[in-house]
């Protein structure tokens, strides 16, 4: 946990009122960080759970359904983004800005694009090559769709105001919701149409909740303000595009799997994706709570928004060296926790998509900076790239190696997108990535690799696992990768602050 803190130790306290005010708002967001990592962390492990359950109650061939079935919802969500949430966020943070008139308009925009795809999608399941029950869990798929994407648009009201905790706390109630409906199915073996009907709860219980809570800091309405419509579609429909094109390199690939190879090679793929898609929320995360802030400090405070920024790149990388390098050494553990023994071929999908984890991370960083500096089409055509790039490969490596080549396409297109978006960064706003104390962070890491090599053997994994976190934990503090007066601007004022 220590890494989620890291984007404020790079914040100093100077002794003027403006940065009282910057430390003020750093505290705020650290709890938010806090909370909000504990809250995930706690929903991964109900879904790792759950798919424990689901993995051994499917198999291989029924877990592959499932998976693709997600995989539909995924595109769903994709085709109807528009990039609404994300310019919604920004538009609402910024000084004097209407939230009525905003949300009013977006969640009304919102489900009206929801409802189109449910007709096109009704139309389209009926003529995909499935059985009758990967059928109907892509209907049931599609009303999931309906619900998650009326409440992620409601996500920037959080946002701007940093607590995020509040939506921490629904996705875990949530969670804690879809795994005791998952139990039940299981326990009256109600197959895996119920298993995606959890699914559906989840998406209902999140979205009631969030549009109640909402409502009560922006007490907005539905709004029909076409030309409204057209000016926001105009700046987020780039966006969207970058929304669908990243689906196309990241999650399109299940469904083309299932296509060339059948649903038992998406089952052993899905296997390990899934425990790299739950992982992915830490990037997600950081970069939603962040976001706000980098739209105020680019083009007016050139030093705030580079140590933002800064701190930021400096979080993701204490994240992702511990969960590349414990995940790699520890792959085998993992998926016979998560699937058992019937997903052993699991185990090196899940190693080459630690490498795509470890880059999507510093891809969504970059997208990040693009996004915030209004860079949305230049993203749109970088990403084009990755998409034909990532296609190209899954058909010539998929056909020989199965889900194999689905994992190399995959890491190798997140690396692809992490080069083009920060060279793109660098040129337009002469932003460079910070490379200090990475070697640090690096030595820590293989300090916590040597403990895990020398007691993995010998004691369970549940053991494992949080001491070589506090080996890493201890080592970061030993090599001094996080200063000592860093830690003190977190969690102490100076005096008369």
């Amino acid at each position: 946990m220590y890494s989620t803190f890291l984007f404020f130790a790079e914040i100093r306290e100077e002794v003027s009122f403006v940065c009282i005010i910057f430390m003020t708002i750093a505290r705020k967001v650290v709890y938010n960080v806090f909370v909000s990592a504990f809250s995930k962390v706690l929903s991964t492990v109900l879904a790792l759970v759950a798919i424990g359950f689901i993995t051994r109650y499917l198999g291989p061939e029924g877990f592959g359904k499932y998976t693709t079935a997600l995989a539909f919802f995924a595109l769903f969500m994709a085709l109807a983004d528009f990039g609404l949430n994300t310019v919604s966020a920004r538009e609402i943070s910024k000084k004097n800005a209407d939230e009525k008139k905003i949300i009013g308009n977006v969640f009304t925009l919102r489900i009206s694009i929801s409802l189109i795809m449910i007709v096109l999608g009704l139309g389209i399941v009926f003529f995909l090559p499935y059985e009758d029950d990967l059928k109907g869990a892509i209907l049931l798929s599609l009303l999931a769709f309906f619900f998650s994407s009326s409440y992620t648009v409601l996500n920037g009201i959080f946002q701007k105001r940093l607590i995020m905790d509040r939506v921490a706390l629904v996705e875990v109630l949530g969670k804690a919701l879809q795994f005791a409906f998952i139990i039940g199915a299981i326990h009256w073996n109600l197959g895996l149409l119920a298993i995606m009907g959890a699914f559906v709860s989840f998406m209902i219980f999140n979205t009631s909740l969030l549009l109640w809570w909402s409502r009560r800091f922006v007490p907005f309405s539905f709004q029909f303000d076409f030309p409204f419509w057209k000016k926001f579609l105009q700046q987020s429909f780039p966006l969207g595009l970058a929304t669908i094109l990243t689906f196309f390199y990241f999650k399109f690939d299940a469904i083309l799997l299932s296509f060339l190879q059948g649903t038992e090679a998406v089952g052993i793929f899905g296997a390990a994706y899934k425990i790299i898609e739950n992982a992915t929320f830490f990037p997600a995360m950081i970069a939603g709570l962040i976001l706000p802030l980098l739209a105020r400090h680019i083009g007016n405070d050139a030093i705030g928004f580079r140590r933002i920024a800064d701190a930021m790149a400096k979080t993701f990388l204490l994240i992702v060296v511990p969960l590349f390098i414990g995940g790699f050494i520890l792959a085998e553990d993992i998926i016979l926790l998560i699937g058992g023994e019937a997903f052993l071929a699991s185990v090196p999908v899940l190693q080459i998509l630690l490498f795509s984890l470890t880059f999507m991370f510093f891809g969504n960083f970059f997208n990040t900076l693009l996004i915030v500096d209004n860079k949305q089409k230049l993203l749109v055509k970088l990403l084009f790239v990755c998409v034909i790039v990532n296609l190209s490969l899954n058909f010539f490596l998929i056909p020989t190696y199965s889900y194999i080549g689905v994992a190399i396409s995959s890491a190798f297109t997140e690396f692809l997108v992490v080069f083009l978006t920060g060279f793109a960064v660098y040129k337009t706003q002469k932003y460079f990535f910070p490379f200090g104390k990475i070697f640090r962070i690096f030595v820590s890491g293989m300090i916590m690799a040597g403990c895990i090599l020398i007691i993995s053997p010998y004691v369970h994994f549940f053991i494992t696992l949080p001491l070589a976190m506090g080996v890493y934990a201890i080592a970061i503090f030993l090599t001094r990768a996080v200063e000592k007066r860093e830690w003190q601007e977190i969690f102490f004022r100076q005096k008369g602050v």
